[in-house]
């Protein structure tokens, strides 16, 4: 080897070593990238907060008061207790110094933490949410690999026009229905179902269980039924247009069953699409069951977000909105982050 041929040669190794060294760090700049996008996201969320909610009509101190008659002097003393004496720009400080710390204050209406009230009805969210959750992701994954898989029969038009129509339904007029039909009857079919809360009272053990399960059915159900829709019409058109690549065809070839290859070879590739969308879900349902915990007397942040909206309240409204924004931004981030891992071009 001549040595005119050395530094060619060395030159030809370092260019076949470069793309793998930009393919190891391509990741971790990826994940820096989100996590400062979540982060100014975050922070954008804590000032529009303070200015959105301050546009509310009213005096909450007024409100505070019942209508009764007070004097100049008390209101003054409420004012100054909850430091609505300030200057803006000295409230917007004290807000996001207090915080970035997680203290979002002190309820109005409650005299309580903020952090205390939603950590209190969280739980109950989260039981109505996940079980939701779970129900309508499962149930929208099993009907759209079916349709796809059989698509243009009479089950795949039944279950798209049905998904289609009903997540074009408002949940809480969906909710209100449902209250109509089957907890307070019609003509003589009788009442079924609680129409709202989350518990009757009175009951221990095994049968405090079934009554909260009793009361869950109709807030669930609107929420499965709204929602599922989504999850089919992703997972049935990302298995359609796996429906056409030659490793099916392959699969077939070696005289795989159908369905093993839809289930073992057809699915796993289509589902890539559906994990962002279980991801952003997630986030979104936490943000999203206001209307139906309005609607269902449901004792949970959605409730206590209407509560607190009414009077209002700004402490507990401005922590209510950005823990709802807060999930919604960490399950985008969290499906931005995944995704790479199942399928690498993502991040280069």
């Amino acid at each position: 080897m001549t040595a005119d041929a050395t530094p060619a040669l060395v030159e030809e190794r370092q260019t076949a070593a470069g793309p793998r060294v930009r393919k190891r760090s391509a990741y971790p700049r990826y994940l820096a990238g989100k996590v400062a996008g979540a982060a100014v996201s975050l922070l954008a969320v804590l000032v529009t907060s303070f200015f959105l909610f301050r546009l509310i009509p009213g005096d909450p101190v007024k409100t505070m008061t019942g209508g009764r008659q007070v004097s100049a002097e008390q209101l003054a003393a409420y004012r100054e207790e909850f430091g609505l004496d300030l200057p803006l720009w000295r409230q917007f400080t004290d807000y996001c110094g207090k915080a970035l710390t997680g203290d979002f204050g002190t309820s109005y209406q409650f005299r309580t933490p903020v952090v205390d009230k939603i950590t209190e009805a969280l739980p109950n969210t989260l039981l109505l949410t996940g079980t939701a959750f779970v129900l309508y992701t499962a149930l929208g994954i099993f009907l759209g690999t079916r349709s796809a898989w059989r698509r243009g029969g009479l089950g795949d038009r039944v279950n798209t026009g049905l998904a289609l129509t009903l997540y074009s339904i408002p949940s809480f007029w969906l909710g209100l229905l449902l209250i109509i039909v089957l907890s307070v009857g019609i003509g003589p079919l009788p009442g079924l179902f609680p129409t709202g809360g989350m518990e009757s009272g009175g009951e221990e053990g095994f049968a405090y269980v079934l009554d909260v399960a009793h009361h869950l059915v109709l807030p669930v159900v609107t929420l499965v039924a709204v929602e599922y829709g989504q999850t089919l019409l992703v997972t049935r058109s990302a298995l359609l247009d796996e429906m056409g690549s030659d490793y099916l065809t392959t699969a077939r070839a070696k005289g795989l069953r159908d369905d093993l290859v839809r289930r073992r070879h057809a699915v796993p590739n289509a589902l890539l699409p559906t994990v962002t969308l279980i991801f952003i879900n997630l986030g979104r349902t936490v943000a999203g069951v206001i209307l139906v915990e309005t609607v269902f007397s449901w004792p949970g942040l959605g409730g206590l977000f209407y509560q607190a909206l009414s009077v209002p309240d700004l402490p507990l409204v401005q922590g209510l909105f950005f823990v709802f924004a807060a999930a919604v931004i960490l399950m985008n981030t969290l499906a931005d982050l995944v995704y790479p891992l199942l399928d690498p071009r993502v991040a280069r």
